[in-house]
């Protein structure tokens, strides 16, 4: 089982998509030969289908993949069954789950995953459907539809993008002080903050982090002070986490 969760698609300068991340991808492709690949485009708001699929047919055709996006499909839960791996686009998070809710694609996903050991690859909006609920992501919920739980492929809430900063003359809140209204709620559950350039990736069942700029993730519990994880960090704890 390979899960890798990016928080965001690119860093200034590249030119490809998850190109900071490539050597990651390109190992895991050699060695579990998942080629035939889907992609799951339904965040994408701003730009078409067809061409997010095939700027991931640009990033991954180099190890021999094949990258066929999930809206061409006549039978959507047909594709992810003949799938090798998953991939699943960013964008709006709000939008993605409910199509794959409507789309009846949350048990075949997970079963393709989690029982089948097939590839999952999100990043920022595919990384948020990867959790439990999609209550710590980032986007405006732009469909009246507000359907929370997710894949739950990970035991813990994620916060992609995260950013640690106060911005001048901004007067509402920081992300950090979001994350601590969730937790004011949610007492029992924690949220992890990945920063750009940075990946959680699960292999069969081990979780570890990495960061392609050496920033380091960091860890919200109710009422406990942030803590901070790098690369060489056991962050194992967090699959045992129970929401």
């Amino acid at each position: 089982m390979d899960i890798m969760l990016f928080s965001n698609g690119k860093l200034p300068g590249n030119t490809k998509v998850l190109e900071f991340g490539l050597e990651w991808i390109k190992e895991v492709v050699q060695r579990t030969g998942a080629k035939k690949l889907v992609l799951i485009p339904y965040a994408v708001i701003r730009s078409s289908h067809d061409d997010r699929t095939q700027l991931l047919q640009d990033s991954l055709g180099e190890f021999g993949c094949e990258v066929v996006g999930l809206h061409t499909a006549k039978d959507p839960v047909k594709a992810i069954e003949e799938a090798d791996g998953i991939l699943v686009s960013g964008g709006n998070t709000w939008v993605l789950n409910k199509m794959l809710h409507d789309l009846g694609l949350i048990g075949p996903i997970r079963k393709a995953v989690l029982k089948q050991n097939k590839l999952y690859i999100g990043w920022s909006a595919g990384t948020n459907v990867g959790t439990p609920t999609i209550r710590t992501t980032n986007d405006m919920p732009i469909v009246t539809a507000a359907i929370l739980p997710a894949l739950n492929l990970v035991p813990f809430q994620i916060n992609p993008h995260y950013i640690e900063a106060s911005i001048s003359g901004h007067m509402g809140e920081t992300r950090d002080e979001r994350i601590e209204e969730f937790l004011a709620i949610n007492q029992h559950e924690m949220v992890v903050g990945i920063p750009e350039g940075t990946l959680l990736h699960v292999q069969d069942g081990k979780l570890r982090y990495r960061a392609a700029n050496g920033k380091p993730l960091k860890l919200f519990r109710y009422q406990q002070e942030a803590e901070y994880f790098g690369e060489d960090d056991d962050i194992q704890f967090l699959m045992e986490q129970s929401c």
